[in-house]
């Protein structure tokens, strides 16, 4: 492999040190050297100029659920946008759903999560081993360290999915979560706000984080609560459920030892903004007291779902039906208007994605109030309607997380903690309205708002976005730019670097300023844009 020279460029090495103005050689898939001006530039067989730029590590996104796109054959295509971000690394696996262990009498459970997929993948593993070697023989378009879902093991070794496991089922289960965490997983994620997590007794939690903390692998969460009021806890609870959800985690933490990393620490819905503090002063005394624990976050106010995710339990069980019950719908609508109006959710808060209802492609990016319109309904009645029609397939970015235009304090203080990492917690169709987090999250976190909102220096926001995630999930050699560590590196213009947000339903864009990106050695992006077809990644196996 040719010698490649990143010549008089700011180094920004990822330690959060000041930068400085020097050289990068990099021969094979290493850095070489790191040289610091004035000292001429190396000699090398191609130079790439980085004056006026940045150069620094690879930015890891730390929440991905990109794993389900590496392992199909044209996941260049479809991960494009976040190689053009500057995203080198996805730490995947997350929200209890990994595509490993599978089982396949119970593949009807993985299907159940189609909607969020490009399509459904080909299942040709079992083990955590045998998907990392799907993805390294497919050849993945960026690096992968992969977590091992709590909901994937419990599909694979379970046939209960609601409550406590049998005790035999329950071993088996930490024996194959033990398996796929000694296959070179990097830690163990759950989705508590999901089946089956939601019905997962403490003690089920606790018993796979000791089996997590025994490999010495961090434990990620998406707590059982995200806002003041939600379905896993019953209504009579007095106190914020997001909160009670924390308290819970940081005591399951206190108990097993575990590294415990809260995922996209957002507070959804108007009424749950007035939390974030109460909850950051909560993690920071546990912190105080010795708990490993940090969280992570994406620098917007919306996040994607499916659109049944606001639907209650007990209508989804008798759904086909229930959508032509009279008194089913009108005990639905009531319930829907007191929780919005007690959360502070409207339906013009929803915005749809991927409306997956062939024909009707012309209501993507919009919002449900402005669907109703042109379908002369309620809000009520078409939110229902989608849902009907597409089995709950319709993908939404639901807005208010932490914050809306205008009041994003709450989101703010979280992304400027220093107890926080940085994600994009994106799907990825290749069609569709998209997630902005997807196009532009690291280039808004490098750009607006260090220059604008200046939540942080640039060294700490290429710090959380590379070498402190990098340490965090025991990715070594990465992050960093020095002498000896794997050439993930970015070029990027610090001047003009940013996302290109969305105006009304015109879709997001393209980020601007990521000049030049750089995996495992080779040269990937070229001003701006992705070399067709290219597959440099790993898989990286910790």
């Amino acid at each position: 492999m040719a010698t490649i020279a990143i010549t008089d460029g700011t180094i920004i090495d990822g330690t959060a040190a000041a930068g400085f103005r020097g050289h990068v050689l990099v021969d094979g898939d290493r850095i070489t050297d790191v040289i610091r001006a004035p000292a001429r530039p190396p000699r090398a067989d191609a130079t790439i100029d980085a004056q006026g730029c940045v150069v620094c590590p690879g930015f890891i996104d730390m929440h991905s659920h990109a794993d389900w796109l590496l392992c199909l054959e044209e996941n260049p295509d479809l991960l494009q946008c976040l190689v053009e971000q500057g995203i080198t690394t996805v730490v995947a696996g997350n929200c209890g759903f990994s595509p490993a262990p599978f089982r396949e009498d119970t593949f009807f459970r993985f299907q159940q999560h189609t909607p969020l997929l490009a399509r459904m993948p080909d299942f040709t593993w079992d083990t955590m081993d045998g998907f990392l070697e799907r993805i390294r023989e497919i050849g993945p378009c960026l690096n992968v360290a992969e977590l091992t879902g709590h909901a994937a093991v419990r599909f694979a070794a379970s046939d209960t999915m609601r409550g406590a496991m049998k005790p035999e089922e329950h071993a088996r289960c930490l024996r194959l979560l033990a398996e796929s965490l000694d296959s070179g997983a990097c830690g163990l994620s759950f989705g508590l706000g999901y089946e089956p997590g939601m019905y997962s007794p403490l003690t089920e939690i606790e018993d796979f984080c000791r089996i997590a903390r025994s490999r010495g692998k961090p434990v990620t969460v998406h707590l059982k609560a995200l806002s003041i009021l939600s379905p896993t806890y019953p209504l009579t609870t007095p106190e914020p459920h997001n909160l009670l959800a924390l308290k819970e985690m940081l005591a399951v933490a206190r108990a097993t030892g575990i590294a415990l990393q809260l995922s996209h620490f957002i507070f959804v819905g108007r009424r749950s903004f007035q939390t974030a503090g109460t909850a950051i002063r909560m993690v920071e005394l546990a912190r105080h007291d010795g708990v490993d624990v940090q969280f992570d976050a994406f620098p917007y106010t919306c996040g994607n779902t499916t659109i049944s995710v606001v639907l209650p339990h007990w209508f989804l069980k008798k759904a086909p039906q229930a959508y032509r019950n009279p008194l089913l719908k009108l005990r639905l609508r009531l319930e829907l208007e007191a929780g919005f109006r007690l959360v502070g959710f409207m339906y013009r808060d929803f915005q749809i994605m991927d409306a997956a209802l062939e024909g009707n492609e012309d209501l993507n990016g919009l919002r449900i109030t402005e669907v109703a319109q042109r379908w002369g309904m309620s809000p009520f009645d078409t939110l229902l309607r989608l849902c009907e029609l597409t089995g709950g397939g319709t993908l939404m970015l639901f807005h208010t997380y932490s914050g809306e235009p205008g009041r994003e304090e709450a989101l703010e203080a979280v992304l400027s903690h220093d107890a926080c990492l940085f994600e994009t917690d994106v799907i990825i169709k290749g069609r569709g309205f998209p997630n902005p987090a997807a196009l532009g999250a690291f280039p808004r976190i490098c750009g607006p708002l260090v220059r604008d909102r200046r939540l942080f220096t640039l060294e700490q926001a290429v710090h959380r976005s590379t070498c402190a995630s990098a340490r965090r999930f025991g990715l070594k050699d990465r992050g960093e730019v020095r002498k000896g560590a794997v050439a993930d590196l970015v070029v990027f213009d610090p001047l003009t670097v940013s996302d290109t947000p969305d105006s009304g339903s015109v879709a997001p864009g393209k980020p601007t300023g990521i000049r030049q990106v750089l995996i495992n050695g080779r040269h990937v992006v070229k001003d701006g844009a992705m070399v067709p077809g290219q597959r440099s990644g790993r898989v990286l196996r910790t």
